[in-house]
């Protein structure tokens, strides 16, 4: 019988991308939940199957060799197969669905999230369910190498070939101000600017520069709650999204929340998937969403805003 070392497995190959993504092999365990020392075998297992070098691990970040840039297409390739064939299987049967790997926005991790998750687990008993959230770009990333299965994201411009996208919810960008402030001179209060290291913040910049309107910037942060808490204390004022606004519910009562006192801003949410993967279950998962965001997000809003009406809107 062959010796283990000279298999090829599809284990070692995620492990191969999950390296050739993440540019090292401590940080492509972080990412597959393994150890370092396990991922480093599997990469050499790999590379004695092949009988080829493919990472040159001397380089910082790690660098693939010529043959490891060659095989990493048809690595991609095996996965994506391998990932298909999976789909099929459970989809056949969704009792088979073993993992899911969701990825959304922290917007939702309050309210529809949890009824997303138990509401899907009631369908897939045997199923293991793995949450993340964080920013729209960092999501859709986990997307595009693979790390995530579905992510709901601010779309970020002309979706790629790749993926299947299904939009979710049309919302407007809102002022949030100390309570009882007036916004009629924008420039009259110091601004307090959601972080442009993300794409919701640099949206809002890019906009604010269109009406070409100069505001004092003496703070720039990437927390809902941190900003909302500077705007209850009189720091200033404030553009987010009303779930954005909303999330940080503990300053409600000390803040109001407006329209915008320059020209209107809006933003789509998405749910996204990789094209052909799995079947119809984004297409279900995007409509089960919809009926979510319109009980617990949309109506809710707009009973405390009523300007909201027709402006936040489930698509």
């Amino acid at each position: 019988m062959a010796d283990a070392a000279y298999r090829l497995t599809l284990w070692g190959i995620e492990v191969f991308a999950a390296v050739a993504d993440e540019g090292s092999v401590s940080a492509a365990a972080r990412r597959l939940g393994a150890s370092a020392s396990a991922v480093s075998q599997q990469l050499s297992n790999l590379e004695e199957a092949l009988g080829a070098a493919l990472v040159d691990r001397s380089a910082r970040p790690a660098a693939l060799t010529p043959a490891g840039a060659m095989f990493r297409r048809r690595a991609e390739a095996i996965l994506s197969e391998a990932a298909q064939a999976r789909a099929e299987l459970a989809l056949a049967d969704l009792s088979r669905l073993t993992e899911f790997r969701l990825g959304m926005i922290e917007d939702f991790d309050a309210s529809v999230t949890p009824r997303l998750l138990s509401d899907m687990a009631e369908g897939l008993k045997g199923c293991h369910f793995l949450l993340e959230t964080g920013p729209s770009h960092r999501l859709l990333e986990g997307l595009d190498i693979r790390a995530l299965d579905i992510v709901v994201a601010a779309d970020m411009g002309a979706a790629a070939d790749w993926m299947e996208v299904h939009p979710l919810l049309e919302e407007p960008f809102v002022a949030a101000v100390p309570k009882g402030a007036a916004l009629v001179d924008p420039q009259a209060l110091p601004f307090v600017q959601y972080s442009t290291r993300h794409h919701m913040g640099r949206q809002i910049a890019a906009h604010l520069a269109r009406q070409d309107l100069r505001l004092s910037r003496r703070f720039e942060i990437d927390s809902y709650h941190a900003i909302m808490a500077m705007v209850a204390e009189g720091a200033g004022w404030t553009i987010l999204t009303p779930l954005g606004a909303l999330h940080a519910q503990r300053f409600r009562e000390a803040t109001d929340i407006l329209p915008l006192p320059v020209a209107p801003l809006s933003r789509t949410l998405s749910l996204s998937a990789r094209r052909g993967v799995l079947g119809t279950m984004p297409a279900e998962t995007a409509a089960r969403l919809r009926v979510l965001l319109r009980d617990l997000v949309v109506a809710p809003a707009v009973a405390r805003l009523p300007w909201l009406d027709g402006r936040l809107k489930v698509l």
